[in-house]
């Protein structure tokens, strides 16, 4: 036993031999930003105005073809690109590439089209 209590006091001397790893995000959204920046112009003020005048410009109206459901609740709305920016700053904040769709046919039928062109 005499042995285990020497190795005791030196354990805080040692010097480490191998460099610290990058730590990796945790969780689901720290990953999507991580490795995805642009996501972070969501929770911005200017995106903020451009989706409410998104929703003023439709009337609050989905634009899903065969929907027109209207929702005064803007929690139940989502300001969608039409055309993938994939970080592209012009198609992202360009007005005439965003529209209004109701929750369910963003969540429904705009998920399986996206899907279904990229060969999903």
């Amino acid at each position: 036993m005499g042995k285990l209590k020497a190795i005791g006091s030196h354990l805080a001397t040692l010097k480490p031999t191998v460099g610290f790893l990058q730590q990796q995000p945790k969780g689901e959204t720290a990953t999507r930003l991580a490795y995805a920046p642009w996501r972070k112009w969501y929770s911005t003020e200017r995106w903020r105005k451009l989706r409410q005048s998104i929703f003023e410009r439709d009337g609050y109206t989905c634009q899903w073809p065969g929907c027109g459901r209207v929702e005064g609740n803007t929690s139940r709305l989502v300001a969608d690109h039409k055309r993938k920016h994939n970080g592209s700053p012009a198609l992202f904040w360009d007005e005439n590439n965003v529209q209004t769709l109701c929750k369910p046919c963003h969540d429904g039928p705009k998920q399986r089209a996206e899907q279904g062109a990229a060969g999903f």
